[in-house]
């Protein structure tokens, strides 16, 4: 039986980034990858126009810095596929590509981590899966008659692929908002179910919002500081658009487009799709949310000193709701449906008592046990955990604790 000191499941970003750590320190591990190459997701799972969400300047992999000129841009997923083997290249990190993980176990003194190649022991593991390992549906999905085609952000490529007809997005964050966009703008008619999301504006007296964020440090409130921790990794993700030039994406331009918006899918019956009626108070909320945040950003400002700096206050229009939204529509006429229900994570191989009765993950800041750690999940140390420049502070927190619990001293 092969023995390792520590296993990283996933070798994404957070794997990546973990494996520097621990390289640095001198601490022998193994990264086991499913895919045949490190980012097997943002190489598979990703549809072929997207973006990143956030500033290039935010998307290093593994401490290095983004390298390019355009700090301000947004990269595409091809191009961030590219870093992924430029890390590789850098770091040399012991990567097991094209490996299955079956079960990971209890052991005495660590962990049995079962794979298709064979059993690894080891004393401590590292889950960096991430969170959007699984797409959501809706338990009404398994209503929706049989001749629709069905379709998730991770499936969903380009709009030639989508049946032909009218499309029905489910789902109004950031990839539900998007693919609407491109279909509309591909000449589909696009209905829009709309549950909660977070509306933002690109950018905010011509700055981008993110960097908004960042200066008031919204991303890096840890985890133990938050009011309702359960509440914050339920909440959708920035409903955002990377582009070249990137532009405002919410529901007054989708609007504006063609698309047609409507509440919340509440059910199928007899094959009709039926929408709540709370479109114009989720709306509202999200408006609501959103002032907040930007009269954090006026505070700064006007504490600043530097308001004759800064460009002038922008305007933002509230959110635009049909005056009699559809409350249900005929699924007949459409050839599809596009779940952007959200992503769930994928730990159907732990086989330990380590969920909730929801079968959500108990963790502590990504500690699960002693010597088995999580990476990636929502609001897991902080806001920032989430996004890619988030791995890198908890790879070094998480891996501190590990070394510690295997008696290691970090390397300096």
């Amino acid at each position: 039986m092969t023995y390792t000191s520590t296993i990283i499941i996933g070798a994404g970003q957070c794997g990546l980034a973990m494996s520097a750590e621990l390289s640095r320190a001198g601490v022998d591990h193994l990264v086991l990858e499913r895919g045949p190459k490190a980012g097997h997701s943002w190489r598979t799972e990703r549809w072929d126009s997207l973006r990143l969400l956030t500033p290039n300047s935010l998307n290093g992999l593994a401490g290095a810095p983004f390298a390019g000129r355009d700090h301000d841009g947004f990269m595409t997923v091809d191009a961030f596929v590219q870093q992924f083997d430029r890390a590789v290249a850098r770091l040399s990190p012991p990567l097991v590509t094209s490996t299955e993980v079956e079960r990971v176990s209890p052991l005495a003194g660590g962990y049995l981590v079962d794979t298709d190649r064979g059993p690894i022991r080891c004393d401590s593991v590292v889950m960096a899966t991430g969170a959007c390992a699984i797409p959501k549906r809706p338990a009404c999905a398994a209503e929706a008659p049989g001749h629709l085609q069905h379709l998730s952000p991770q499936s969903y490529k380009q709009p030639s692929d989508v049946a032909p007809g009218p499309v029905l997005v489910v789902g109004a964050s950031a990839s539900g908002q998007q693919i609407a966009r491109e279909l509309c703008a591909a000449g589909r008619d696009v209905t829009l179910a709309v549950g909660a999301h977070v509306r933002l504006p690109r950018r905010y007296r011509d700055t981008d919002i993110t960097v908004w964020m960042e200066i008031l440090g919204l991303f890096d409130t840890r985890y133990d500081q938050m009011d309702d921790i359960d509440r914050v990794r339920r909440t959708p993700s920035l409903t955002l658009a990377g582009g070249d030039p990137a532009e405002t994406l919410d529901l007054n331009v989708l609007q504006e487009m063609g698309v047609e918006i409507t509440g919340r899918m509440a059910a199928i019956r007899d094959g009709r799709a039926l929408f709540s009626g709370s479109l114009p108070a989720v709306c509202k909320a999200a408006d609501l949310k959103m002032a907040r945040l930007l009269a954090q950003v006026e505070r700064w400002v006007e504490g600043s000193g530097l308001s004759e700096l800064i460009s002038a206050l922008e305007a933002l229009a509230p959110t635009r709701v049909p005056d009699a939204p559809r409350l249900s529509a005929d699924l007949s006429r459409f050839g599809s449906v596009v779940w952007a229900t959200g992503f769930r994570p994928d730990f159907s191989w732990l086989d330990m008592d380590a969920f909730d009765r929801k079968g959500g993950l108990i963790h502590d800041g990504g500690v699960v046990a002693p010597g088995l750690y999580a990476m990636g999940l929502p609001a897991m140390r902080t806001r920032r955990s989430s996004h890619i420049d988030g791995a890198l502070d908890d790879a070094a927190v998480l891996a501190a604790h590990l070394m510690a619990g295997l008696g290691h001293a970090r390397a300096a």
